[in-house]
């Protein structure tokens, strides 16, 4: 598709925000989905897929090689009241209220819009974002640029794996294997750890998150992203790109990233930093008993701390361990980059991101 093609089918967007009108017409079929899911039981075991994501591959981008006969699981799973016993004091209170309210939103919102049960998604996909810990019964589904990384830091140090967030670098936290995905247990395990441990996901504003990947993965130099995403992107949505460029995939601009988002026919695939959260984490399936955001992210992480019984002095860190010297994504710096879009292209973007936007209760994108 060509940069004016693209032109033209945002053009004729509707520019106004606004719930999609066949999401009001299909009322409790939002997911299109309709028979209860077909869970694949899996023998064999395959190596994550860290980088691109793509939802019509098989599990972590690997041929799933034996199957026994499907079974039926029943979705959604239901909602524990969360247990409250470990938290001590009165400080809590409001970040006790707040959650009670997001899990209310959640739920109500799941049960008017969304059948949940889909024939297409098998459960080793479905928990294949999904971190585990034991000793504390915890599951944890990562969404990029939501804090992920200092969550995967408190995981490792409740697993005993490290003694302090501070001191574990970037690269030992998402290449060094050492946390478990729930995928990577048996069925039993599996169907165990979603009906009595607490599960948790961290969202965030989805056009922050979108900005905040863009900067981190284009302005940068990255060895992955510039070779794999950079040089399709410039090669496909940029006229008369230089040879440089083309070669090097650096450079990418806001506006062409933007025009790779929203192509059916992209010249990559889609991957993790900026797939939506309702594709990454399930939360219509998975009924998360704990929803934290990225806005309130000390006193949410802090406050789940309490809940499940970690050490006193186990505080969430609070650092970027990347690019610590520039500012970090918030509203006043989307706006920055939403100026080189029409209101009719950031219309799209939140259309791309709408489920996101309307489950996890954000308010009006920047239109």
């Amino acid at each position: 598709m060509t940069t004016g093609k693209i032109q033209k089918q945002i053009t004729n967007q509707n520019s106004e925000v606004h719930m999609p009108e066949d999401l009001k017409k299909r009322g409790g079929d939002l997911f299109n989905l309709e028979s209860p899911t077909r869970v694949l039981r899996k023998n064999s075991h395959s190596q994550r897929e860290n980088r691109v994501y793509r939802s019509t591959e098989t599990h972590r981008g690997a041929k799933i090689e034996v199957f026994q006969k499907p079974i039926q699981m029943d979705w959604p799973l239901v909602t524990q009241p969360l247990n409250k016993s470990l938290v001590q004091g009165n400080k809590w209170k409001k970040a006790d209220a707040t959650q009670e309210k997001r899990r209310s939103f959640l739920h109500e919102f799941c049960k008017k819009y969304g059948r949940v049960n889909d024939p297409k998604s098998n459960l080793f996909h479905i928990v294949s974002r999904i971190y585990v810990e034991d000793k504390h019964k915890i599951l944890y589904c990562e969404v990029p640029k939501a804090g992920c990384s200092n969550w995967k830091r408190i995981l490792m140090v409740l697993n005993g794996l490290a003694s302090s967030a501070y001191n574990i670098s970037h690269d030992t936290v998402h290449y060094g294997k050492h946390l478990k995905t729930l995928d990577s247990f048996d069925l039993k395990g599996v169907h165990m750890r979603l009906n009595t441990y607490t599960k948790a996901v961290f969202v965030r504003d989805p056009m922050e998150r979108l900005v905040s990947a863009f900067r981190d993965k284009f302005e940068h130099p990255n060895s992955y992203y510039h070779p794999v995403f950079g040089k399709a992107i410039i090669k496909k949505y940029r006229p008369n790109a230089s040879a440089e460029a083309l070669n090097n995939g650096s450079g990418v601009k806001f506006k062409e990233f933007a025009y790779y988002l929203l192509d059916a026919h992209r010249p990559v695939g889609m991957d993790i930093h900026w797939e939506r959260v309702s594709k990454l984490c399930y939360p219509c399936l998975i009924n998360y008993d704990f929803v934290g955001k990225f806005e309130t992210l000390g006193e949410d992480a802090n406050y789940f701390l309490q809940l499940i019984g970690a050490p006193k002095e186990l505080t969430f860190p609070n650092f970027k361990d990347r690019h610590s010297s520039d500012e970090r994504t918030n509203a006043h710096v989307v706006r920055q980059y939403l100026k080189d879009l029409s209101t009719a292209e950031r219309q799209l973007i939140y259309d791309f991101y709408h489920l996101d936007y309307l489950m996890f209760n954000y308010t009006t994108p920047h239109l």
